[in-house]
């Protein structure tokens, strides 16, 4: 089983996989060069997640260590844990990913980071902490900027803006990031603005070309759905925008689980 997976063609595939013997998702490196069988060369995981080595965890109760999944610039894996942070590792040699770092604000903060997005040409991170709650129970989650020029040190120096021109802590369903515009290949390419959806909240553009204040410059929230897929009782009918993918010409893929799928045209400051 996976949760995300970053492949943008050759060899190497990086994925989240939850094997018998670990408490849960851990990061894989998956082989292609046979694309009729892909081979798993490399494995890491968080101290703690593997039980069947004798591994006890140190989790505290109703947090979870998981691999969302890890974005890969260069030479370099930027990999997010859920409640358990970021990790920076060297995947020179893919079949042995080496930790060179591992930040985590959970606790005090609500955890829940999904998404490391490297912006190499500035030696910064961006990481989104997905917000896991209804109407906010476990406080607000952050986008963070961390510096990253000494890997083996990233320092968080600014979070971004939290929408805030309406109460959506009392609107129902989740409020807070959930993830961001990776970067990738082919797509719409920006080391100056942030494209994150925020779940209750819409879509948020940011501008970060001072990293040490980023300001929001637009946002969109859709309607609420008309009718719900979610199958849970007591569903609140509300926008949940997830996902997003921004294309070269500025068109944003803006997706709900409810609402279905949004394309927007992104025109710039």
């Amino acid at each position: 089983m996976r949760i995300a997976i970053w492949w943008v063609g050759g060899r190497y595939a990086y994925v989240a996989v939850h094997m018998e013997g670990y408490t849960d998702h851990v990061m894989a490196v998956i082989d292609l060069s046979v694309p009729e069988r892909p081979t798993m060369i490399g494995q890491w995981w968080l101290p703690g997640q593997w039980t069947q080595g004798g591994e006890v965890s140190k989790v505290p109760k109703g947090k979870r260590h998981a691999a969302h999944h890890a974005i890969v610039a260069g030479k370099l894996a930027y990999g997010t844990w859920r409640d358990g942070g970021i990790t920076i590792h060297d995947v020179s040699d893919p079949t042995s990913p080496k930790m060179l770092s591992h930040l985590n604000w959970c606790p005090p903060f609500a955890g829940g980071t999904h998404t490391a997005l490297p912006l190499p040409d500035r030696n910064l991170l961006v990481v989104a902490d997905e917000a896991t709650t209804m109407n906010c129970a476990n406080g607000v989650p952050r986008i963070w900027m961390v510096d990253v020029r000494v890997p083996e040190n990233p320092v968080p120096v600014s979070t971004f803006p939290v929408p805030c021109e309406a109460d959506f802590c009392a609107k129902g369903g989740k409020f807070g990031p959930h993830n961001l515009h990776e970067n990738r290949p082919g797509s719409f390419q920006s080391s100056d603005l942030i494209f994150a959806t925020f779940l209750n909240a819409g879509l948020r553009v940011y501008d970060i070309r001072d990293q040490f204040r980023p300001q929001e410059i637009g946002h969109f929230v859709p309607a609420a759905p008309l009718t719900l897929v979610d199958t849970r009782p007591n569903a609140p009918r509300v926008v949940q925008s997830g996902d997003l993918f921004v294309d070269p010409e500025g068109l944003v893929y803006l997706t709900d689980p409810n609402a279905g799928l949004h394309i927007l045209q992104f025109e710039g400051k």
